[in-house]
């Protein structure tokens, strides 16, 4: 029984004690993929909204934007199938980078072994993440979610054949800290602000 299983249907509960409290070079508890993800998504710093429809996502989206005050706000978008799917919102979407503070945006895959968020051209073109607004909105489901990013590398390999997109890279740091801030593996990025509506499709 996955966390969403638990968090809305009941069920046996992990200790956090165990789950959380883990050194970070221990191996990982054999637990659920979808719980894996949002233990390491937390402690990233993103923030987590599980909607079980698309009305749900709506109404989640709405609190985000009344949340922050982002009513007047544009929301940059470089996938022209996000900002059809959401066109009933009352959002301005635009295709133009710098003009905004908020960047919408799907993803490839969600992966648990660390909590991070990988993405490629088809959401970001050929942008560095460094380049793209601090507010991040991404759009997942629950049938993106993979155990490692070699996993979600085969996945995209298998899904486009011999046209991989590039520019394949994670997002990761939700939060600016001392532990992430001297990261190598962050260089040329940044952290994010960053929520995740995330739609249960299985």
């Amino acid at each position: 029984m996955g966390l969403f299983d638990k968090l809305f249907g009941g069920g046996k509960k992990v200790s956090k004690e165990t789950a959380q409290t883990r050194g970070a070079h221990m191996p990982d508890l054999n637990i659920p993929v979808d719980e894996k993800f949002t233990i390491h998504f937390k402690k990233n710093g993103g923030k987590f909204l599980y909607c079980d429809s698309l009305k749900e996502i709506s109404l989640a989206l709405s609190n985000i934007i009344s949340e922050n005050n982002w009513q007047s706000e544009p929301f940059l978008v470089l996938d022209n199938r996000l900002s059809k799917k959401f066109s009933k919102e009352k959002i301005n979407f635009i295709d133009q980078s710098g003009s905004s503070e908020i960047f919408f945006t799907t993803c490839e895959h969600l992966i648990a072994q660390d909590g991070s968020i990988l993405v490629c051209s088809n959401q970001l073109l050929e942008n560095k993440l460094i380049d793209l607004p601090d507010n991040v909105i991404v759009f997942a489901t629950t049938s993106q979610l993979v155990e490692t990013i070699g996993g979600g590398l085969k996945m995209i390999k298998k899904k486009y054949g011999r046209s991989i997109p590039t520019n394949i890279t994670t997002l990761k740091h939700f939060q600016a800290n001392e532990e992430n801030n001297h990261d190598f593996l962050t260089y040329g990025s940044s952290s994010k602000n960053l929520y995740l509506l995330l739609l249960e499709d299985l």
